[in-house]
């Protein structure tokens, strides 16, 4: 049985639509993979010597003082770029196989995830060197080295009940961002308690057993929950909501863009995906604070300063402009079947992006405490954004064809399939661009000039506006029906 699913897996990855971009991605991320854990091997076998060099003369100690966080953080990162234990229910569901087996397979996919063994290639390095180096028992190293395996794979398994349980997330990035400010202002320290218990699990090797029985207790939690929702009518079900009417009549001086818009302020209101996007927009806006506040040394100069303007203001041009068309991927089969012109389709995205763009450059309108400077980035950033790459976003959405799951937040960040030398050229002028005109002004006559510059370039890209959504129009028109094919696609 578990060959026959593997054999399932493998079709599904050759016999995608995008197969071809996959398989180049694939060979990036194996390469990348392998840096990462040649990097966590370094890091682990380092680790200790510096530690007891710059540190603390134990670094165990020091360790076990911030694996509360280390474990915090590693759910938090999962909870974006994990997988969940899906397959393709729906089909299997017609199938004569057993549902225990199907669930089984599913959960044991994410035992073997990367993110459970690249934690294996920092910590065994880690404890080895404690035996050789430090002079620990082994025994002892043994035992603390289960319990954080252990630990890991709790995270693992309650990583799939935070994905189906969005207050849980929200409740623990709140809790861990208290934390960590509570420790900033030396008002509580976290630390305090929680480093005896990792340091029990050294001094009394036995304990482990507890981390392990616990995630064994949560792995039996996650095959129940699962299969009790393993049926067409209840897990896979569409949630039905009561309907609301909003005719939004303040859009329709916007014309027929009005219905567009509409629909896209809805799909905003109403679905898990869209809402995540705009916390994320705002997330964006408190970007800026590591390049205006001097908290990363590297990021302290006039340069960056465009950058970060272009991300505070962008952050939702750039979170949901590149899924355009793909927000409408449920239906747009169904849209493509109307007598609909795609200048108004398109116009009515810009429109949302540049409101959206606008609203952002308000909200960060308390960088003028760091100095006019820091704000007029913001400024000139929200002007390039509007003229600029609202266009070249528009246009690398043509490109990207994959279908958005509107009821789940998973890959929020970006997606895979997102992809591929056409959208990679295209982030040329969406970030690199402002910086090379801002650096000409700067290096002539200084920031004043470079500021103007970046501006100008915003402005011509707004009287151009028209032609160049000429230009985008017949790209969409071009890759109509390959992005019709691939959105009928679920892999």
């Amino acid at each position: 049985m578990l060959k026959h699913f593997i054999s399932l897996e493998w079709k599904s990855f050759f016999r995608s639509a995008s197969f071809k971009v996959n398989l180049v991605l694939k060979i990036f991320m194996i390469i990348g993979a392998f840096f990462m854990l040649l990097y966590a091997v370094g890091i682990g076998i380092g680790a200790y010597f510096i530690i007891e060099e710059f540190v603390d003369p134990n670094p165990l100690k020091v360790i076990n003082k911030y694996l509360i966080f280390y474990l915090a953080v590693d759910l938090v990162i999962r909870y974006f770029l994990q997988k969940m234990p899906i397959v393709n229910i729906k089909p299997l569901l017609y199938l004569p196989l057993q549902k225990n087996q199907i669930v089984s397979f599913g959960i044991n996919k994410t035992i073997i995830s990367f993110f459970n063994i690249l934690h294996g290639f920092f910590f065994i390095p880690f404890s080895i060197v404690l035996i050789l180096k430090g002079g620990h028992e082994f025994v002892n190293v043994l035992g603390w080295h289960l319990a954080l395996l252990g630990l890991f794979f709790c995270n693992n398994f309650i990583n799939i009940f935070v994905n189906s349980k969005d207050v849980v997330f929200y409740s623990i990035i709140g809790i861990l961002i208290t934390l960590g400010g509570l420790i900033y202002y030396d008002i509580f320290d976290i630390t305090v308690y929680s480093a005896p218990i990792f340091q029990a699990f050294f001094d009394r090797p036995y304990l482990a057993i507890i981390p392990l029985v616990l995630a064994f207790v949560l792995y039996k939690m996650a095959f129940s929950y699962f299969r009790k929702n393993f049926y067409l009518d209840a897990g896979l079900a569409k949630k039905v909501d009561i309907a609301e009417t909003d005719n939004m009549s303040w859009l329709d001086r916007f014309g027929s863009v009005s219905t567009f818009l509409k629909n896209d302020i809805k799909l905003i209101k109403r679905n898990k995906r869209s809402k995540t996007t705009v916390i994320m927009s705002v997330v964006f806006i408190f970007y800026g604070l590591l390049f205006f506040t001097g908290a990363v040394e590297v990021y302290d100069g006039p340069f960056w300063r465009v950058f970060a303007g272009i991300f505070i203001s962008g952050g939702f041009l750039f979170s949901f402009g590149q899924f355009v068309p793909s927000w409408d991927s449920a239906y747009y089969p169904l849209m493509m079947s109307q007598n609909i012109r795609y200048k108004e389709y398109l116009e009515s995205k810009w429109y949302l992006m540049v409101i959206a763009t606008i609203a952002s450059t308000l909200l960060a309108s308390f960088y003028l405490y760091f100095g006019w400077q820091a704000y007029a980035a913001v400024v000139v950033g929200a002007i390039y954004n509007i003229g600029v790459n609202s266009h070249v976003v528009l246009w690398g959405g043509a490109y990207i064809k994959t279908p958005i799951d509107l009821t789940s937040n998973k890959k929020a960040f970006g997606d895979k399939k997102a992809f591929n030398v056409k959208t990679l050229l295209l982030t040329i002028p969406k970030l690199v661009l402002p910086m090379i005109i801002y650096a000409v002004g700067h290096f002539i006559q200084g920031e004043m000039l470079g500021f103007v510059l970046v501006a100008v370039f915003g402005l011509f890209g707004f009287l151009f506006k028209n032609k160049v959504f000429e230009i985008i129009e017949k790209i969409y028109k071009a890759e109509k029906y390959k992005t019709l094919a691939a959105y009928k696609q679920n892999n």
